[in-house]
């Protein structure tokens, strides 16, 4: 593939000084390597406000089909990347974050890696990782009335702080339970680090393919975190006699309203995210270092031989 045919979308939060910057940055060093850096219309006035001479630049959809992107380059935190897979969702590319944000789950790489990430993408030196995807479906009787995807977690939620919501869960099509509760969180391995996480849930290595339902301030004894079967489809579905309305958000970014009746059905998306990667490193690795868990003292093995051993205590 030649330089000219290349396209590579850059996806910041130019709400932000820094990384507006750092956006600006990406894009001049796409375009001294002879590429046209593309953006969504959203960050192309921005861009340009914020720097009038960066010259030659794409518009996403209009100049460059997402169906041509070869990679993305998001600069943020958890929430833009969610909103880059959101962009990119028509297409196969993957994508590569560099934390500017808080926690920065999704990331790659931090702010001081930046100028590396770009060197490395213009090389194409970089793996693909895939994540599960989750498809969601609101169902209104027979009618399927809302259609969406998510790639951390699909909650249903319940709309007005003063009334809770009288819901039954269902899993494999059967009826597991129903209680009151302020909603629901139904996530994929990635969004078990997010508001499952927050909500109680359990901590699901990403390369596993599972489905997390944890209940918020339900009103019942089993109302514990599940985590099903991929293939079982998990739906949550609010009681007629329910009070009070409900919403379904999906990664915090895609909202539906839902009345009492209405049913929400989750099942695993044929198709994931794709994630590129600079060096593959353990999970648990990201979770010490992006929470600061306490390690010290850790000895580890000090050998191979002894890790044999320790393996066959």
């Amino acid at each position: 593939m030649t330089d000219a045919a290349r396209h590579l979308l850059v996806v910041a939060h130019t709400g932000r000084a820094d990384s507006l910057e750092a956006g600006i940055h990406v894009c001049r060093r796409l375009i001294d390597a002879g590429l046209t850096p593309v953006v969504s219309d959203d960050e192309l006035a921005d861009l340009r406000a914020a720097a009038p001479d960066l010259a030659p630049l794409a518009l996403l959809g209009v100049d460059v089909p997402a169906s041509s992107l070869e990679l993305v380059i998001v600069l943020g935190g958890d929430g833009t990347i969610l909103r880059a897979a959101e962009l990119a969702r028509g297409c196969d590319a993957p994508l590569i974050g560099v934390n500017l944000g808080h926690v920065g789950f999704l990331a790659e790489a931090e702010r001081e890696d930046l100028d590396e990430v770009v060197q490395r993408a213009l090389e194409g030196d970089y793996v693909v990782e895939e994540r599960m995807t989750l498809s969601v479906r609101v169902k209104q009787g027979d009618e399927v009335v809302f259609e969406t995807w998510a790639l951390n977690e699909a909650t249903v939620e319940k709309a007005s702080r003063e009334r809770s919501l009288e819901v039954v869960v269902e899993v494999d099509q059967r009826p597991l339970s129903t209680f009151g509760c302020d909603g629901v969180v139904m996530s994929t391995p990635t969004g078990s680090t997010a508001y499952a996480f927050s909500a109680g849930g359990p901590v699901v290595w990403p390369g596993l393919q599972a489905i997390l339902m944890v209940p918020l301030s339900a009103h019942a004894l089993f109302a514990r975190p599940l985590v099903v079967a991929p293939d079982s489809p998990v739906a949550i579905e609010l009681l007629e006699r329910s009070q009070g309305h409900g919403v379904l958000w999906c990664d915090g970014r895609r909202m539906f309203e839902l009345p009492p009746g209405a049913r929400v059905v989750v099942r695993r998306s044929p198709k994931p995210v794709l994630l590129a990667r600079l060096a593959p490193r353990p999970f648990v690795d990201r979770l010490v270092n992006k929470f600061g868990l306490p390690v010290d003292g850790w000895r580890g093995p000090a050998s191979e031989a002894a890790a044999e051993e320790r393996g066959r205590a």
